[in-house]
This record gives structure tokens, C-alpha cells and sequence, in this order.
């Protein structure tokens, strides 16, 4: 096989060693984000990070917590047809993320490769990565390949720049994720999404690329972001009027998706955090439009902005609202819902669920959300703000907790310890991800899609409030049971021996040195 770079006459392979400088002290898979960080800046420079933190601020603190990071950009190239997936990282990382996407159905093989210290610091790590992606490189099976460092190969500057950008005509997609560099795993999606993109922009720019499967003979709107199947459905339904056509939904299933979704007349930031992607969209001359069409206002404003991208004729923007509007009030009056609501998630949609749910007639003071604010989520923050919505980006666990104890809902949507928190309060709750973000959301489909989950659970909280007033007298933490002398918590025993463990933790380690 040819070197990182072709040759005119075959020679024996050699080993394709990087001089790597040796790792940060403390700098392995549980070292801290400031010393990955550092880490990561000597060994390939500021830029990677640098990016990252204009891409993806933190805001007020320093990470939101999610799952992670990396499980989103996994997740994206799981899902996409002819594409293999290989993984660089620690085995635990790739273990954890591996068993989570086949927790979700993904069915697909993850590749991995494995490192050492020694791989790791000599740069053999790299070629081993190589050897792997030239042996899957096969164009008979697949269209692209994605190799994702994770934490530990980024930090000690694993040069996945270097790889060849294909190999046997199979596309090479090299990714950093680190969970100290990206915020979410929603973002992460970003990350990859942003990276096809720009492969194929470059693609195009060279030339004649593959047709998409089905190609609509009218301008296409590119939705940016994941979202619930029969969505575009919907959103084709209503983009008809206006002589428009639903295109791809990025990230996309399969690799000439991308070139359809680059051919686009505007982009529909469905999900407003894909800041690399909608960077792309922007280099190949698109205009990007913020929110969605969700409830009355929500489609209204979103057909008019999509008509006013498009240039198309006020009169038929009108007929559009004229069709769609009605039915979407009568979906929303037909499907109530009474009760106070806090709404927090790490989607990136929560801000057009609470939308969708003060239209339905609820009471959402509190929407949290991990992912951060951008110019494409501020049509949906000014419309719920405007209503006396607190909204809060880039929101902590901590925060989601606080605004269930200082509300006190009828039902708490969130993540899963939020959830767990409220069930222990007797306050109804369901999880975003399974319950809430699988629905549609859009147009006249999703007008009434929450109202039968979310007042269903509302309605459970007699059996809540049963079932704590029959378990009220076991206790909680170190008195919980039946005892007939109850134990006392003591916690001058626990401080002191966390620090003789502390102590005996650093003589073992001091004699392992």
C-alpha cells in the first residue's frame, strides 16, 4: 500500500510513526478538562479548541450534565447507510459508548482500535488507525469511513489530519470529540454533520457528483437538525403551497444526501446549535432561517421567513397560513392541556416544545436547556420570554432541579435525574428524550401530539401521592427500612474516615511510584 502521500514506484511499507512529546503528568483518561485541555493545545496547537469554544460556548458554567459528548457524533454515523464507524479512545469510553448505541438500536458494528502507553506515545497508535482504515476501505460496502478520537488520543495529539482523504474511493472523515472540548453530546452531532458537509462541499467544488435517489422538481428547504420521521412529511405538506419541497434532513442517512443537501434554495435551523454545519451552508451561498413550524404562531412566522428567503409571492405565503393555520387551531383546541409544566432537556428542541405546550393552554414558567443560544434559537426565546418564560441555556442539573422545587409543577419533562428528583417529590415526570422529543412536533400533526402522553401523566398524581403517603414512615438515605432502633447518620464517622481513605489512597500510591 501507498504512504500518506502516493508514490511513483512501490517500495516495502514502513511504519508510519508521528513523534508525539510525552503525555501531560496526571494527563490520562481521569485527569481533569484543564490539563486535557492543556494538553491538547501543546501537543496540536490552539486551533481544534479554539473552534470548538467559538462553536460551542459554555456559557455560565462549565458543562452541562449529558451523556457523552461523543455518543452524538457516534450515534450520526451509526445511522447512516454504507458508513463504518471506528472509535480511538479508552476501552471504558469506547465500552460505554458502544453498549449506549446498541442500547438504542443502532445494530451496527463499531470498530475499534486499541492503544497502549507505549502505541500511544511513540505515534504507533497512528498507524495503527491507518492499518485499520485501509483494511476497511472497501468501496464494494462502504462510502465513507468516520474515525473519532475521544478524549485521551486528542489530548496526546493523534494527527487524524493526517490520514489519507480516501482511500480505494472510500471517503476519510477524521474527527476530534472530547468531552473537554464539546459541550453535548447534541453538539457532537454538529461536529460530524459539519465535517461531511464540508467533505462534499469540496466535492462538488471539484466536479460531477452522484444524483440523489429522489430529487424534487421544485427549490428544496434543507431541515438541519434529527427530528421525529413524519416532521417533513408535515413540513412538505405546508412548503407545497409556497411552490417548495421539504429536501434532506441533515445529518443525513446516507452520503449523497449531503450533495442534494447543499442544492437547497434556504436551510430551516429546525435545531438551532449546528454551528459548523450552517458554516458550510453558509460558504455554498445559503441563507439559514431560525425556528420551526410549531403551533399557531410558530408556523406562521416560519412560512413567512421561509417565503421572504425564497422570494416567493406574498399571496401564496397567505394561501399557505390560510390552509394550515385553521387546522392547526383546531388540532390544539381539540387537545388541551391544563397544568403547570418545567421543561429541560439536552435535545436542543426544547424551546419548541414549550412552545407547542403553552399553545396547548399549559403553564410553562421554566425551560432549560444544555445546548447554547444562538441567533437561530432567538425567534423562539423572544416569543416565549415575551409570555414570562424563564429560559435558560446551557442549563446544569442543579438549575433543572431548582426551578422544579421553586415552581412545584404539575409535571416535570427533563432529563433523567430530574425525573428521578420529581417522582421523589410525588410530582409526576417524563423523560424528553423517550417521551417527548419521539412525537411530532410540527404543523398540524404535532399540534395535538403531546397532549395525550403529558396529560396522562398528570393525571397519575393521586397514585403519586398514594404511593408516598404509604411509604412515608420508612425514612430516607441511612434511615430508610424498618428498624426497631432507626439509625443515626453520622457524618463526623464518614469525614473521618474519607480522609483516612484519602490518606491510605496516597501511601499506596506513593509506594507504587
Amino acid at each position: 500500500m501507498s504512504d500518506l502521500a502516493p508514490d511513483i514506484v512501490e517500495f516495502a511499507r514502513e511504519p508510519d510513526r508521528i513523534a508525539l512529546d510525552p503525555p501531560v503528568e496526571g494527563g490520562g483518561c481521569h485527569a481533569g478538562a484543564d490539563v486535557l485541555r492543556e494538553a491538547t493545545n501543546k501537543a496540536q496547537g490552539s486551533e481544534l479548541l479554539d473552534r470548538y469554544a467559538a462553536d460551542y460556548p459554555v456559557g455560565p458554567h462549565d458543562q452541562p450534565q449529558s451523556m457523552c459528548p461523543a455518543f452524538g457524533s457516534l450515534r450520526v454515523g451509526l445511522r447512516m447507510r454504507r458508513t463504518a464507524t471506528v472509535l480511538s479512545g479508552s476501552a471504558c469510553c469506547v465500552y460505554g459508548l458502544t453498549f449506549t448505541s446498541h442500547f438504542y438500536g443502532a445494530r451496527r458494528t463499531v470498530g475499534y482500535v486499541p492503544f497502549s502507553s507505549e502505541t500511544l506515545v511513540t505515534g504507533k497508535l497512528f498507524e495503527d488507525i491507518k492499518e485499520a482504515v485501509e483494511d476497511l476501505a472497501d468501496p464494494a460496502n462502504y462510502d465513507a469511513i468516520v474515525v473519532t478520537n475521544l478524549c485521551v488520543p486528542t489530548a496526546s495529539g493523534v494527527p487524524l489530519r493526517l490520514l489519507k482523504k480516501q482511500i480505494n474511493g472510500v471517503r476519510i472523515i477524521g474527527i476530534d470529540v472530547p468531552g473537554f472540548g464539546i459541550p453535548t453530546h447534541a453538539e457532537a452531532k454538529d461536529v460530524l454533520a459539519g465535517a461531511m458537509l464540508a467533505y462534499a462541499r469540496e466535492e462538488v467544488a471539484q466536479g460531477p457528483v452522484a444524483a440523489p435517489a429522489v430529487r424534487p422538481d421544485k427549490p428544496t428547504v434543507t431541515l438541519l437538525g434529527e427530528m421525529f420521521p413524519a416532521d417533513p412529511v408535515g413540513i412538505g405538506m405546508m412548503l407545497e403551497p409556497l411552490g417548495l419541497a421539504a429536501g434532506p434532513v441533515v445529518p443525513t442517512r446516507e452520503w449523497r444526501e449531503l450533495y442534494a443537501a447543499l442544492d437547497c434554495a434556504v436551510v430551516a435551523a429546525i435545531h438551532p446549535f449546528y454551528t459548523a454545519s450552517v458554516r458550510e451552508f453558509e460558504h455554498a451561498g445559503r441563507k439559514v432561517v431560525g425556528s420551526a413550524p410549531v403551533g399557531i404562531d410558530g408556523t406562521a412566522a416560519w412560512l413567512d421567513a421561509i417565503g421572504a428567503a425564497c422570494n416567493v409571492d406574498p399571496a401564496k405565503i397567505d394561501a399557505a397560513k390560510d390552509k394550515f393555520l385553521p387546522a392547526i387551531k383546531a388540532a390544539l383546541a381539540a387537545n388541551p392541556i391544563k397544568g403547570r409544566i418545567t421543561v429541560s432537556g439536552y435535545e436542543g428542541s426544547e424551546l419548541l416544545v414549550a412552545r407547542l405546550l403553552i399553545e396547548s393552554g399549559a403553564d410553562v414558567p421554566y425551560v432549560g436547556s444544555a445546548c447554547p443560544r444562538t441567533v437561530w434559537s432567538d425567534p423562539d426565546r423572544e416569543w416565549l420570554e415575551a409570555r414570562g418564560v424563564r429560559v435558560n441555556f446551557r442549563a446544569s442539573l442543579e438549575q433543572d432541579i431548582a426551578a422544579v422545587e421553586e415552581f412545584q409543577p404539575d409535571l416535570a419533562i427533563g432529563t433523567t435525574p430530574v425525573v428521578q428528583h420529581a417522582k421523589q417529590k410525588a410530582i409526576p415526570a417524563l423523560y424528553f428524550t423517550n417521551l417527548i422529543s419521539a412525537r411530532p412536533l410540527m404543523g398540524v400533526a404535532g399540534a395535538g401530539s403531546l397532549a395525550q402522553v403529558v396529560n396522562a401523566a398528570m393525571a397519575n398524581k393521586a397514585r403519586f401521592d398514594k404511593m408516598s403517603a404509604f411509604f412515608e414512615d420508612v425514612g430516607t438515605g441511612p434511615n430508610a427500612g424498618i428498624w426497631t432502633d432507626t439509625p443515626q447518620d453520622r457524618p463526623q464517622f464518614k469525614k473521618k474516615y474519607a480522609a483516612l481513605n484519602e490518606a491510605a489512597r496516597k501511601a499506596a500510591e506513593a509506594v507504587g511510584s
